[in-house]
């Protein structure tokens, strides 16, 4: 089934050409099923290319799903037009009495400020906090992900000396979760980050499971069964030239930046990066959401109270 989304959003017209299907409402109500209820609470500055890249996504998959935009609202977007956001978005305020099978955090340009200086940390904890009665199964994402396991379990971050930046392989430590199915035993991932979460800190949670890790990088994903929670530390959602507009960007602009790493073919930054990700993105979406499918309950209203019966 295909993903149902405004066929206005500029997004639209781009998935159509890469083959992923969309659908208008009027095709979307001829069909007797319940689509999942996916938010996606876009943290980025480029919410228009974020939207794109985690549509994409979320639109692979053979269930019909009904995205839905959502922004902070006493926080102004410096790069995004404001007739977009009022024509796509709501605020968290306008969907909170809603309830999601699935809902995404992005990752935000503030990674190195302290959680409580962050202007709309209050905001952000509230919403974390309706994540678990509200939605079935969160995907945190980079940012979102430290600002999360933070949250939840004072999982702290580090500074690191300098950008985690780059293409880097990472091991699959847990081949039967059904978050990792179909997933090889060595994968490649893009870095972008000025922090990092450290084994030492998640392994004093007994709720929370390192399911990959990069020799070089440290953690990239960790589950909570208990709370339906992924925390994503890297970018898989990242588009064949992301790093690329990452490192252009700050070199036109002054500002030190090395090559990212095993990402420009032979390390020349005239040749076109390859994608070597894509596939495995894919997959932990594809996977994230069948989940969601088998486990979430039929009627929405009941997201949030007790399990009776069933397993993970």
């Amino acid at each position: 089934m295909p993903i149902k989304i405004p066929d206005t959003l500029p997004a639209f017209s781009t998935l159509v050409s890469e083959g992923v299907r969309v659908m208008t409402e009027t095709a979307a109500v001829r069909q007797d099923i319940r689509p999942l209820q996916i938010g996606l609470l876009n943290l980025m500055p480029n919410k228009i290319k974020t939207e794109l890249q985690m549509a994409r996504l979320v639109g692979a998959t053979p269930l019909q799903v009904e995205l839905s935009l959502v922004r902070i609202g006493n926080h102004r977007a410096k790069n995004t037009p404001e007739e977009h956001l009022l024509a796509f978005y709501e605020t968290w305020e306008e969907v909170k009495h809603r309830k999601f099978d699935g809902f995404i955090i992005t990752g935000a340009p503030i990674e190195t400020l302290p959680y409580e200086e962050v202007t709309y940390w209050d905001e952000m904890e509230k919403i974390l906090d309706w994540t678990t009665t509200n939605v079935h199964s969160t995907m945190n994402v980079c940012w979102g992900a430290m600002a999360a396991i933070y949250h939840f379990h004072g999982v702290p971050k580090y500074e690191l000396k300098q950008k985690a930046f780059g293409v880097y392989r990472h091991r699959n430590l847990a081949s039967s979760s059904v978050y990792l199915n179909g997933f090889s035993d060595d994968f490649q991932v893009p870095v972008s980050r000025w922090t990092e979460v450290r084994r030492a800190d998640i392994e004093k949670v007994p709720s929370l499971e390192i399911l990959m890790e990069s020799d070089d990088m440290g953690i990239c994903l960790v589950h909570e069964k208990r709370g339906k929670r992924l925390y994503m530390f890297n970018h898989v959602e990242y588009d064949s030239t992301s790093l690329a507009d990452e490192y252009f960007r700050d070199v036109n602009a002054g500002v030190p930046i090395k090559l990212p790493h095993d990402y420009f073919p032979h390390n020349d930054d005239t040749l076109t990066p390859l994608n070597r990700w894509r596939s495995h993105a894919h997959l932990l979406f594809g996977n994230w959401i069948n989940e969601i499918y088998q486990t979430t309950p039929y009627d929405l209203e009941k997201i949030g109270e007790p399990e009776k019966t069933g397993a993970e």
